[in-house]
């Protein structure tokens, strides 16, 4: 499992908290330890010099993070989405 993310994991002030904190959290509660892949630089400006970036575009079609690849390969895309999954999934033994 891979988890695409901006440049960090942790909490903000920001209304609602930051969308790759909230999705991570919510992997991370349903037991759920994923490979974090940092997507450095700001999305708009592509992935000419990002290759992870690049790998999020190849997976989705855009270039927006977070994003989660699933051990069978499902790709998820926006964090409430993301969070929904974990709720619906637990790992096993997790709860």
């Amino acid at each position: 499992m891979k988890l695409y993310i901006c440049w960090g994991t942790f909490q903000t002030p920001r209304p609602g908290g930051h969308p790759c904190h909230n999705a991570y959290e919510a992997l991370k509660d349903a037991g759920w330890d994923p490979e974090l892949k940092k997507v450095y630089g700001l999305g708009v400006l592509g992935s000419a010099l990002n290759p992870t970036r690049k790998e999020v575009r190849e997976l989705t079609g855009q270039n927006i993070v977070p994003v989660l690849v699933t051990d069978d390969g499902e790709v998820i895309q926006d964090s409430k989405r993301i969070v929904e999954w974990a709720r619906a999934n637990p790992a096993s033994g997790a709860g």
